[in-house]
């Protein structure tokens, strides 16, 4: 298939690119910026794309001839959403209808959507959590995220647009920027080889569900050949907490975490 993979730099992305290389699939990747692309460090022979995710001539070159597009890009973070909900609504919901209308006009024939698989919930009413859970979510992010999940129903019953959403857990792996601003896993380890402390919001009694990276590219994969109209939760099954985090890598790594514990934040 010509498939093309929307924020397909990232962390994510770059590992879904070369699988779908591997399965033989045609790919072209779109990101936001040249630079980003080449930190990527793709094959000569994908295609790559810069450009803004909320230009429709940009978004019509990126998708032009594909038969699928993931769509794995997202211009916020749940701990920065709530700052700007304008800014959040405007460059993710407004900018994915841009992308669905142009979907449709061109005969895209399948999208998948990475959403997320704790912000559009909020608080846990029961555990674990199934796709049937209440979505009250706690922070901007996470009403984008439902809200352009809902857009995707729309515009299949529409015009029929094929459509996958993966509620994601908190994904970790090879790859992942140890410096990020999100990524427990990744930025723990970082924070702790390079022996500076780490920030816990909370007393890290918080748990999530941490899914590794070749399981979230198994069902992206899945995704693009299964089901339609289809909203499924990816994630390890089961959870931890921050502390918990922490004693795995202090037990790997042989060195001892400064820990760092702050104020804990309302939408964890």
């Amino acid at each position: 298939m010509r498939v093309v993979v929307l924020g397909g730099a990232g962390f994510i992305g770059a590992h879904l690119v070369r699988a779908l290389v591997s399965e033989g699939h045609d790919v072209r990747v779109f990101d936001k910026s040249q630079a980003a692309l080449e930190s990527a460090t793709f094959d000569p022979s994908i295609e790559c794309l810069a450009g803004d995710f909320s230009d429709s001539g940009s978004i019509a070159s990126a998708l032009d001839s594909c038969d699928a597009c993931y769509h794995l890009i997202s211009t916020t973070l749940p701990k920065s959403s709530n700052i700007d909900p304008v800014f959040d609504v405007e460059s993710n919901v407004v900018a994915t209808l841009g992308l669905l209308r142009t979907a449709v006009e061109l005969g895209v024939g399948k999208v998948v959507f990475l959403s997320s698989g704790g912000t559009v919930y909020g608080n846990p009413v029961t555990v674990p959590i199934s796709e049937g859970h209440p979505t009250e979510p706690l922070c901007s992010y996470g009403i984008s995220k439902l809200a352009i999940e809902k857009y995707l129903n729309l515009y299949s019953t529409l015009h029929g647009l094929n459509y996958t959403v993966l509620r994601l857990s908190n994904p970790y792996g090879e790859g992942q920027r140890l410096g990020g601003s999100q990524g427990a896993v990744a930025v723990f380890l970082g924070r702790i080889l390079a022996e500076h402390g780490v920030e816990i919001w909370g007393d890290g009694s918080v748990v999530r569900d941490y899914v590794y990276i070749a399981d979230v590219v198994g069902a992206l994969l899945a995704a693009l050949r299964k089901g339609s109209g289809k909203v499924i939760n990816i994630g390890s099954g089961y959870g931890l907490s921050l502390n918990q985090i922490l004693d795995s890598i202090e037990a790997v790594t042989g060195r001892t975490a400064k820990r760092i514990y702050m104020p804990g934040r309302a939408f964890d």
